[in-house]
């Protein structure tokens, strides 16, 4: 098995996924923190409880500073269900803070439809 460092325990190169997604998450597909993709979640400081596994400990080193849920699943190779429920376990034993998105309260303003405008300008 040649598992690299950064893909974690559960995939392998010649194999792909070692253990399905459910497995991860203990079956569950509701997690009890609500987590959209794209709340955003940081550490703590706080450890891990002993009953949690070595997902989560990934988990929680990517959520040094700010990380939203969307980019902790893609780093994991997890789906987004799974990866709130092992984010929700980390927010549930407060080793994880979670913020909702922040959206324009206002989405015709006029300055913000410019600065979109510009910066596809910029691209073409």
């Amino acid at each position: 098995m040649s598992a690299s460092p950064q893909d974690g325990p559960w995939l392998d190169d010649a194999a792909g996924r070692l253990i399905r997604p459910y497995t991860v998450s203990g079956g569950r597909t509701k997690p009890t923190t609500t987590l959209d993709l794209l709340s955003m979640v940081r550490a703590t400081g706080s450890g891990l409880q002993p009953h949690m596994g070595p997902e989560h400990g990934l988990a929680l080193r990517l959520c040094a500073g700010p990380t939203s849920v969307a980019e902790i699943a893609a780093h994991l190779r997890l789906p987004a269900v799974v990866t709130k429920v092992l984010l929700s376990d980390l927010v549930d034993c407060g080793a994880l803070t979670a913020r909702a998105p922040r959206f324009h309260t206002n989405p015709s303003d006029r300055s913000l439809l410019e600065a979109v405008l510009d910066g596809l300008r910029q691209r073409l």
